[in-house]
């Protein structure tokens, strides 16, 4: 005998994983797709491998979760990675842990996690229905009554769960759509913004190294309103682009800056140190002692190859307006300090970030203050649940996000 129905719009990491908790305890679960595939966003994870999570503690969750972290306690212990880790591996799929605790399918196919949870829906016998899109909800205070399909029929709900994700990539499916469908029913949607998103940079000397990678640099972010500087270093790998910069670093502090970056009152610096594990006075000292070999002539052109690459050498030469072929025995001091310098603290002015569609993951979304952290319910509408990337929570790459999109999905299908 059939106890509720309950509906799940969106087959993304959420819904999936909430669709399967939800069909227990003899209840009819319908997971809507409007893609005619599940988990497109999923499929393009960690560079097509999935990341699945990190292995790491709760408090690390907290700590890597730029928004709302503190709304994710409850979900985080009541279904946390581990938890995940021996859902997945209980269930036959074979996982690995690689550096800093990123969590992968052993195959490094996110195919395989997809073909994974398929058999779960088919096992549970979760009626998924692909190709169906969604255009409203039925509800009031007290109830939801069903879901309104794109060709006005409808599905009777006792419980909905919106899972729609957010905007970035919206070739996977991610248009915004469950923004507008329960804005109307009176839910705020706290301004979408774009998170782990490369970023517009001002200076032309950094566009003209499009293509260089760098994969030991730090970046200290400035950010000053007034009289005060919130100052944070980041440390990792950095690509140069045509428009100014991206890569991991760089995606770590977009997340950091999206509230900031189109707001006059904020001033936001970043200082690229090219040389991070060497001081300013164990560089000078280097130099000096190699100048000090009288049989040496080399050019300052292929002093600075040795620390870094060709190009950028070159470029930050040029900028310093330093002749390439200049012996390092004639370099005057007054020069080594601006070498030092530029090596060490390279300004970089971010004009903007590229855009949701280029973004990871979206920042915004449904308001925390109106949600029940214990169950995921609506605190507006009774039966109607949120899970994943709709919920303004967004977190830095590693594993992290899929994890918060796991967790909630958990949470609500154990309470729709």
């Amino acid at each position: 005998m059939i106890n509720r129905r309950i509906v799940i719009i969106g087959a993304g990491p959420a819904g999936i994983l909430a669709s399967i908790i939800a069909s227990k305890n003899n209840n009819q679960v319908i997971l809507l797709e409007k893609n005619r595939e599940i988990g497109k966003k999923l499929s393009i994870t960690g560079g097509g491998r999935c990341n699945i999570t990190n292995n790491c503690d709760i408090d690390t969750f907290i700590k890597n979760t730029v928004s709302n972290s503190r709304f994710l306690y409850s979900s985080f212990n009541t279904f946390d990675n581990q938890d995940l880790m021996n859902f997945l591996e209980g269930n036959g799929l074979n996982l690995k842990v690689e550096e800093l605790g990123r969590v992968f399918p052993a195959s490094n196919a996110s195919s395989e996690v997809i073909d994974f949870f398929l058999e779960l829906i088919q096992k549970e016998r979760i009626d998924l229905r692909l190709n169906t899109q969604v255009k409203g909800i039925k509800a009031d205070k007290e109830a939801v009554y069903s879901v309104i399909l794109s060709d006005n029929s409808e599905i009777k709900a006792d419980s909905i769960i919106c899972t729609t994700g957010g905007m970035s990539y919206p070739n996977t499916g991610s248009t915004g759509d469950g923004y507008n469908i329960v804005e109307k029913l009176g839910h705020k949607i706290v301004d979408i913004k774009p998170a782990l998103s490369p970023i517009e940079i001002d200076e032309e000397w950094a566009k003209s190294l499009m293509g260089l990678s760098l994969t030991n640099i730090a970046v200290t972010c400035k950010i000053k309103i007034k009289n005060k500087v919130k100052k944070s270093i980041h440390k990792g790998s950095i690509i140069f682009t045509h428009y100014g910069v991206s890569g991991p670093v760089i995606l770590e502090i977009s997340s950091k800056i999206n509230r900031y970056i189109l707001d006059d009152k904020y001033e936001i610096t970043f200082f690229l140190d090219f040389l991070p594990d060497i001081s300013d006075s164990q560089f000078e000292l280097d130099f000096k002692h190699y100048t000090s070999q009288k049989e040496v002539t080399t050019s300052i052109l292929q002093f600075l190859n040795r620390y870094m690459p060709k190009n950028l050498s070159r470029k930050l030469l040029d900028i310093l307006k330093i002749d390439r072929s200049t012996s390092i025995q004639t370099i005057s001091k007054n020069e080594l300090s601006q070498l030092i310098d530029i090596m060490k603290r390279s300004k970089m002015t971010p004009i903007r970030l590229r855009g949701i569609k280029e973004a990871i993951v979206t920042s915004g979304g449904v308001s925390t203050k109106e949600i029940d952290p214990k169950t995921m319910e609506s605190k507006l509408i009774k039966g109607l649940y949120f899970a994943g990337e709709i919920i303004d929570v967004d977190a830095l790459s590693g594993g992290f996000n899929l994890q918060i999109a796991f967790s909630t999905g958990y949470v609500a299908g154990s309470n729709a």
